[in-house]
């Protein structure tokens, strides 16, 4: 059975041992590596729930992968849970930014089957147990320092590494991004488009509506004032409205014919109409017969 060229550890450990025979030889339970130079050795299975026997794998032990088995050949090496503690390794190391802060946890690493070189390794913010938590990717060669434990880097954060997993909410929070991205170029086209449209004529080949009238339209000469638009006015102007106002036939003297109105004259003769009363022969001939005196 052909076994893949890159397999994650937890894929690894996750499956239960069965030796070329058939016998059942336990699930996986630990790592072991070599940390300076970021190499797995092999791992480690537990045959039994109780006891404290523990049986280690090389490997270049790995036969095949089944879905829930790994098929080995040969035969493990037999050590304790004491010693196994005692092996070295970076898996759930606290991982340090620049400023020594921890911004994660060191929880799975990506190995090349045929030699056993750690490719990278997956770096989660929270507990790793958590069902759909993010992981980060960690290259070797960002680690500066290593410790028992610890894991030093030139990080100022984990948004430095590339997302090589991303749960529900950093799924949500990268494509609402994206969406508001889309958006804002979106409405930017669209503003363009209608600016375009406002300075192009209605017409094909006509000339851009003129947006107020002037008084080169009807073929004036502008006139020249302030900085308010209103000419100045000089006596000749207000010699010239004065004669205006004589020939208008308003009053005496071109007086200003809103000093007077027609209704204010009093020689306007003028009286109501009257309606003629109707007599009967019984009223007296001779009595008054205009009702408005």
């Amino acid at each position: 059975m052909a076994l893949p060229e890159q397999l994650l550890l937890s894929d690894l450990l996750k499956r239960r041992v069965r030796d070329p025979d058939g016998l059942e030889r336990g699930s996986g339970l630990a790592v072991w590596m070599h940390p300076p130079v970021h190499r797995v050795l092999g791992w480690a299975s537990r045959p039994s729930l109780f006891g404290n026997r523990r049986l280690v794998w090389r490997l270049n032990q790995l036969a095949g992968l089944l879905e829930l088995e790994a098929l080995v050949k040969g035969e493990p090496a037999d050590t304790d849970q004491a010693t196994l503690e005692r092996l070295p390794t970076l898996i759930d190391a606290a991982l340090l930014d620049r400023d020594q802060r921890p911004i994660g946890t060191v929880v799975d690493a990506a190995i090349e089957l045929r030699t056993g070189a750690i490719r990278h390794y997956l770096v989660s913010r929270s507990d790793p147990r958590l069902p759909g938590s993010s992981r980060w990717r960690l290259s070797p060669e960002r680690i500066v320092d290593q410790q028992p434990g610890l894991v030093s880097t030139a990080l100022t954060g984990l948004d430095d590494l590339p997302l090589a997993r991303a749960s529900v909410r950093q799924d949500l929070l990268r494509r609402s991004r994206r969406w508001r991205e889309q958006m804002q170029v979106a409405g930017e086209q669209l503003e363009s488009r209608v600016e375009g449209w406002l300075e192009e004529p209605p017409w094909e080949g006509g000339e851009p509506l003129r947006r107020i009238w002037t008084p080169e339209d009807d073929g004036l000469e502008p006139d020249v004032g302030g900085d308010d638009g209103i000419g100045d006015v000089g006596p000749a102007d207000l010699a010239s409205e004065e004669g205006a106002g004589a020939d208008s036939g308003y009053g005496p003297q071109g007086s200003d014919p809103r000093g007077s109105e027609p209704w204010d004259e009093d020689d306007w003769d003028w009286e109501p109409p009257r309606r003629e009363q109707e007599w009967s022969e019984d009223q007296d001939p001779d009595a008054d017969r205009d009702p408005w005196v």
